[in-house]
C-alpha cells in the first residue's frame, strides 16, 4: 500500500473547518472522499462550537451516551478515518487517553483535516489498490476503501447529528447561520 503520509495538514494555531472552502478542481475518487470528510468536519465544527458543560452532560436517557461520550466516540472514528488515510491497520485501542472537551474537539477536527489532505493526494489508479486494514485480536482483514463512506464517515455524520439534536434539547441550538449546503455560514 502506498504511504500517503507525505506531509501533515494539521494547523496547531487554529481549528479547521469553520468553513469547507473551495471544492476540488478535479473529480477523482480521492477528492470525493476528501469532500465527504470536509463536510463532516464543517458539520462537527459548528455542532461543537460553544458547547456548555450543560450541553456536554446532556443525555436523552440514563442508558444513552451523553453528548461528551458521543464526542469521545466521534474522536475514535476520526482516528479510524485518519489511520485508513495513512494506510495503517485499525485495531480497537486497549487504553484510551482521557481528554477534556477542547482537546477532543481540536484533535477530531485536525485528524479529519489531515485525513482529507491525504485523500486528496490519491489518484484514481492508487485508489484501485487501497484498502481499509482492520485488526481484531490476531485476525487481520481488509475491506474496499469505498466502505469508508458507508462505514466510519456515515457513522460520524450520524453522531454529529445527535450532538446537534442534544444541544437543541439542552437549550443551546446550533448557530442558525450554518449552511451545510454551501459549507459556509450565511452572514
Amino acid at each position: 500500500m502506498k504511504n500517503l503520509a507525505k506531509e501533515s495538514a494539521i494547523n496547531l494555531n487554529s481549528l479547521p473547518y469553520q468553513e469547507i472552502g473551495e471544492f476540488p478542481k478535479t473529480l477523482s475518487q480521492g477528492n470525493i472522499i476528501k469532500r465527504f470528510i470536509d463536510g463532516l468536519g464543517y458539520r462537527y465544527y459548528w455542532a461543537t462550537e460553544s458547547l456548555t458543560q450543560s450541553d456536554l452532560s446532556f443525555s436523552i436517557s440514563d442508558e444513552s451516551r451523553s453528548s461528551f461520550e458521543t464526542l469521545e466516540h466521534i474522536l475514535d472514528i476520526s482516528g479510524f478515518i485518519l489511520r485508513i488515510s495513512q494506510g495503517k491497520y485499525n485495531a480497537t485501542p486497549t487504553k484510551k487517553e482521557k481528554l477534556n472537551f477542547d482537546q477532543i474537539r481540536s484533535r477530531t477536527l485536525n485528524e479529519l483535516k489531515e485525513a482529507s489532505h491525504l485523500m486528496a493526494q490519491i489518484t484514481d489508479e492508487d485508489f484501485k489498490s487501497l484498502e481499509i486494514l482492520i485488526q481484531q485480536g490476531e485476525n487481520k482483514f481488509a475491506l474496499p476503501l469505498w466502505n469508508l463512506l458507508n462505514g466510519p464517515i456515515s457513522d460520524a455524520i450520524h453522531h454529529v447529528g445527535q450532538i446537534v439534536s442534544f444541544r437543541r434539547g439542552s437549550g443551546n441550538p446550533i448557530n442558525p447561520n450554518v449552511d451545510i449546503f454551501t459549507g459556509k455560514n450565511r452572514e
